[in-house]
């Protein structure tokens, strides 16, 4: 009886530190980023930011914005096998990663600053 008892407090101290865990992360994965902010004004500028999934160059861009990634004008041109483009990015005609196209049609390739895309689409830098 002892051992089931043992057992069973073993299993409940399992699920609450997985629960915690869970929660923490979840909590932690839901802050504000430091550039959400320059994010959506850059996403709001009308800019567009195309790239693909197994592109270096995409993912260090992405990493830029750190949590504020996910409100980035983001377009994936790949298809899920990394062997095609998708429509899109064939009809904006985007040849390289990562192109980033602004309102005024002007495109830029490559690796952008903060700086570069702030200047670009008139949005202010606060860190």
């Amino acid at each position: 009886m002892e051992k089931k008892i043992i057992k069973d407090l073993i299993f409940v101290a399992l699920g609450i530190a997985i629960l915690v865990s869970a929660v923490l992360f979840w909590a932690s994965s839901n802050r504000p980023g430091k550039l959400d902010d320059f994010a959506k004004c850059v996403s709001a500028s009308g800019t567009k930011f195309y790239g693909a999934f197994w592109c270096v160059h995409c993912q260090n861009q992405k990493k830029l914005f750190g949590r504020s990634e996910k409100h980035l004008p983001y377009i994936e041109c790949s298809t899920p096998d990394s062997n095609n483009r998708l429509k899109i990015c064939e009809d904006a005609k985007i040849i390289a990663y990562p192109t980033w196209e602004f309102k005024d049609s002007s495109r830029l390739t490559g690796e952008l600053t903060l700086q570069d895309l702030a200047q670009k689409t008139n949005c202010e830098v606060s860190k």
